[in-house]
């Protein structure tokens, strides 16, 4: 799953990570450490330029809205729900196969944030002794400091209860593809705590190695079996997840100190 994830790099830095082509200054957003559903992101993905007499597909940095709406949707309401797609499924959702075969991007993240509910916390839950457990957040990132290259896909939605020329008539949304969580152990685990990501949580928001950049943006492969093969997760033991503090569950603490490395799980979120 990925529900809320830290987005801190600048839209120049991305433009050389990526080799983008186009941005636009007046869509460039400010570091994000707590970026949750329905907010706006910056997005990587290949597409030709609107009105430009050359076809072909340039890479572009948008500023999408997460939360993906169906250009077939009556209503935006689906946003709310529609912030992960399943790699398992993807190509053949109806919400979701149109946009997995030409509309795919990359969503950068720094990482993103997972809960754990700590073992005296769990085995009070099954003793019916408290009802809401305090969970431990962690933030993964990959171990070598690199991007976090999450897949995605876009789409575009028409508000037809807007005249044509109204700045909100077109939304353009997206989706962050989740797979699996890894079993191996990560690359740099917490002394203190989960070992692998399948223990944080079963499943993850899908990495792409750069490698596979090109091929994921290229609005040119529409085959479902040809675009499968790019749904494989990423070589194991690049992760690595640490502790950080509770004042992430809150959307509205956002700041650098979210990422804060803890010595250890919080008081009462015991791993």
């Amino acid at each position: 799953m990925c529900g809320r994830y830290a987005a801190s790099r600048r839209p120049e830095d991305l433009a050389g990570i990526f080799e983008i082509e186009k941005w636009e200054p007046e869509e460039a957003l400010e570091p994000d450490y707590n970026v949750a559903p329905t907010k706006e992101v910056h997005v990587v993905l290949d597409r030709p330029l609107k009105d430009a007499e050359d076809p072909r597909p340039v890479r572009q940095l948008r500023k999408l809205k997460w939360g993906l709406v169906p250009s077939w949707s009556k209503t935006p309401e689906s946003a709310f729900k529609m912030i992960n797609a399943r790699a398992e499924t993807v190509h053949e959702k109806p919400s979701y196969r149109r946009s997995f075969s030409s509309r795919r991007c990359i969503i950068p993240a720094d990482g993103y944030y997972e809960w754990v509910t700590g073992k005296q916390e769990r085995d009070l839950e099954v003793e019916g002794k408290r009802k809401r457990p305090r969970k431990q957040p962690y933030f993964v990132l990959p171990a070598d400091g690199s991007v976090f290259a999450m897949a995605g896909l876009y789409e575009f939605w028409r508000d037809k209860t807007l005249p044509d020329e109204h700045p909100q008539a077109w939304w353009v949304t997206c989706s962050v593809i989740t797979t699996e969580a890894e079993t191996t152990p990560l690359a740099v685990a917490p002394e203190d705590g989960p070992h692998t990501l399948a223990e944080i949580h079963p499943r993850m928001p899908l990495m792409l190695t750069p490698d596979r950049w090109d091929d994921w943006l290229d609005p040119a492969r529409t085959d479902p079996g040809d675009l499968r093969t790019l749904l494989d997760p990423p070589p194991p033991g690049l992760m690595r997840a640490y502790p950080v503090s509770t004042l992430v569950s809150n959307v509205r603490n956002n700041g650098p100190e979210l990422l804060k490395e803890l010595d250890g799980p919080e008081e009462g979120t015991l791993f």
